[in-house]
């Protein structure tokens, strides 16, 4: 994407990359190549797309979270990156909670220890793969691979660093303690900055490879959660996101790094500097619909189409489903619940129900699961002045209506639908110099677009439907514990 420093995008496009692999149970890998071949196609794209001499100023980049790319001393690729919806270490979770104990990782990082994090695919890797662990020499994020593939440096922010279980998320630097407790080498880490900070210049063979300019600035970015708040503009306290990818996050900015003593939530730096932020996760949010869509959705479109129809389905439906719950834990869940075992479940199925009750049903499911989140940051006295709602949740009026009805409080969209990317381009011009803070970029030129109310007629329905919710999972919980 190219942004005016208006707030403008001059040109977008995307180029597609090969979905996970999955060569276990609950395993996800993929090819870190493939996505800088993708991101070289995207660049020359949208360069292809702009008039004039037009030129990129300065690069932001953002990425999925938790992903370990390892490398050699020659910077190539050793093994495909275990992604962040990967669930093969619970061994390594128990590990370091036997090692460490749970109290003291929450100390060192404000986090435990969960399948998703960084720390425990290295771990594992190590346990598993010694041969290749012997050869690696530098460890990344996946938006890092693709910085380093521009321009040769190894580096990473402090939003994306929170995410590895190695970072001290308080004083926003590597833990010493924890690399040590851990047996790691620090060298093997990258630098950590702050995501407006520029810390690298796009390369010569990056240069030929993408059509930027030799020598552009880029700034450390931020990973996709922490990038797309700032895209929406989620950087003061009060202000809060809901955004529905494959997976579902509700993000809250924090003046300070608040912490949930149960670790039900996440507690990591934010990409504004001298902020942090507080975020819930439900593994398979989006990724439910899309489920839905590839297993049971029949006729023969694709893409946007397809869900459309979905929703039009769903939109015949009343609130509530007539009864059908959604567990939406495909992938295992994070928030609340911290399980990488438990699994999905359709609850409630009656002769008279119809696909358009299921797939209604999935959308409530989903939005419940994010409430979870909610009802978190109440119990921590998190203020909530206005929710903000974005991905493919907040593309979908029934999808945006639904989350309106079950959060109780009206949802916003913004004009720049483009999330991440967006949040990543503002961060350069900050860095560049166009705003003097992303405090300032955000109030000029994030703008909301529209407004949706909860119906008065839906919230009660929804509330006891959500009663209902919170007691599926104690009975899956029971079912997959053994």
């Amino acid at each position: 994407m190219l942004v005016e420093n208006d707030g403008s995008i001059v040109a977008s496009a995307t180029a597609p990359h090969a979905p996970f692999a999955s060569p276990g149970p609950a395993w996800a890998e993929q090819d870190p190549h493939d996505w800088w071949r993708a991101s070289t196609e995207a660049i020359r794209t949208v360069l292809g797309r702009t008039s004039g001499d037009r030129k990129a100023d300065a690069i932001g980049l953002s990425g999925q979270m938790h992903g370990a790319v390892l490398l050699d001393g020659h910077g190539e690729v050793l093994r495909p990156s275990i992604i962040w919806c990967d669930q093969r270490t619970s061994a390594e979770c128990r590990w370091l909670d036997q090692t460490l104990g749970a109290r003291r990782l929450l100390e060192l990082t404000l986090n435990t220890a969960l399948t998703n994090f960084t720390l425990t695919r290295l771990l594992w890797v190590r346990s598993h793969e010694p041969d290749t662990w012997t050869r690696v020499r530098h460890v990344l994020l996946p938006k890092d691979y693709v910085r380093m593939r521009l321009s040769g440096v190894y580096a990473t922010d402090v939003a994306d660093a929170s995410g590895t279980l190695l970072l001290d998320v308080t004083h926003r630097r590597w833990s010493d303690e924890m690399i040590e407790a851990v047996g790691l080498r620090k060298d093997i880490l990258p630098d950590v900055f702050e995501s407006p900070a520029p810390c690298a210049q796009v390369s010569r063979d990056a240069a030929a490879a993408t059509g930027l300019l030799e020598g552009t600035p880029i700034v450390a970015g931020a990973g996709d959660q922490a990038a797309g708040a700032v895209g929406m503009g989620i950087t003061r306290p009060g202000a809060v996101s809901v955004t529905i990818g494959t997976s579902g996050v509700v993000f809250a900015a924090t003046e300070r790094p608040a912490l949930d003593p149960k670790g039900r939530i996440h507690t990591f730096c934010h990409a504004v500097p001298g902020r942090w932020h507080v975020m819930g996760v439900t593994q398979a949010a989006g990724l439910s619909l899309r489920w839905m869509r590839d297993q049971f959705g029949g006729g023969h479109e694709g893409g946007d189409a397809a869900y459309e129809r979905l929703a039009a389905e769903a939109a015949q439906v009343p609130a509530g489903s007539d009864g059908i719950l959604w567990a939406p834990y495909l992938m295992g869940e994070r928030t609340p619940h911290c399980d990488p075992d438990v699994r999905a479940a359709l609850v409630g199925l009656a002769a008279q129900h119809t696909r358009g009750h299921v797939i209604r049903a999935v959308m409530e499911g989903v939005a419940f699961s994010l409430k979870d989140t909610f009802e978190i940051f109440a119990e921590l006295r998190l203020p909530i002045v206005n929710v903000r709602v974005g991905g493919g949740g907040a593309r979908s009026a029934v999808w945006r209506q639904i989350q309106a009805d079950v959060y109780d409080r009206p949802v916003e969209t913004v004009k720049a639908e483009e999330g991440a990317a967006y949040g990543a381009a503002i961060l350069a011009g900050v860095g560049a110099g166009y705003w003097p803070s992303v405090d300032h970029a955000c109030d000029e030129i994030v703008v909301s677009a529209a407004r949706t109310n909860p119906e008065s007629t839906a919230i009660d329905v929804m509330n006891r439907r959500y009663d209902q919710f919170k007691r599926v999972y104690p009975a899956l919980r029971a079912i997959y514990q053994h």
